[in-house]
């Protein structure tokens, strides 16, 4: 057991380690753009589905909750968090229109959107994603394998290119733990990290 658990930290290792070099310059885009959106007044709304969906919550209680104190709360929604309003849309009209409707009614120009699937090919985030462009919202996926349908719907799409959930997972987690703190440190906060 022991060798498995150290090649299966290593290939996660791997993993992270390739991704991060052959994207470290479009995230720096991607952290720019964000921290000009929050700085303008700018929600971001996040979604995935199962692990994606609490990777959505994940990241918007980073930045509206940050976990270092002197580093300000950004706004940030996930739009998987209401249980009523998901399975009232879902029941109702269709489970692929569940981001898609709250998207309608809450987002604003300006505003941004981030997808989070470990495919690209959910039908309830291509259609997010849609809605999110035509109503003037930056759009952001973070996806794996070879990215799906949503390379095409995203301002900034980052791809894992990796077959393995998991590993896709793991490096989605460090993806948003490494844009959440750049954009404080682009608003201005210290790099105490």
């Amino acid at each position: 057991m022991k060798n498995a658990i150290l090649r299966k930290s290593r290939e996660s290792a791997e993993v992270k380690e390739h991704f991060f070099r052959a994207e470290a310059d479009r995230i720096e885009i991607l952290v720019h753009a964000m921290a000009d959106g929050f700085r303008a007044g700018a929600t971001l709304y996040v979604m995935g589905n199962g692990g994606s969906a609490t990777d959505a919550q994940h990241v918007a209680v980073e930045f509206c909750h940050p976990i270092i104190e002197k580093r300000r709360p950004l706004r940030a929604i996930a739009l998987t968090t209401d249980s009523a309003l998901v399975t009232a849309i879902s029941n109702d009209f269709d489970f692929a229109k569940v981001f898609t409707d709250q998207l309608n009614v809450l987002a604003r120009p300006g505003d941004m959107a981030l997808a989070i699937s470990t495919s690209g090919q959910s039908p309830n985030l291509i259609q997010a994603l849609e809605t999110a462009r035509a109503q003037g919202l930056m759009t952001v996926a973070f996806t794996g394998k070879d990215g799906g349908r949503m390379v095409d719907l995203a301002d900034h799409c980052f791809v894992v290119p990796s077959f393995s959930i998991h590993r896709i997972q793991e490096t989605h987690m460090a993806l948003y733990h490494i844009v959440w703190d750049l954009v404080h440190v682009t608003l201005g906060e210290d790099d105490v990290i």
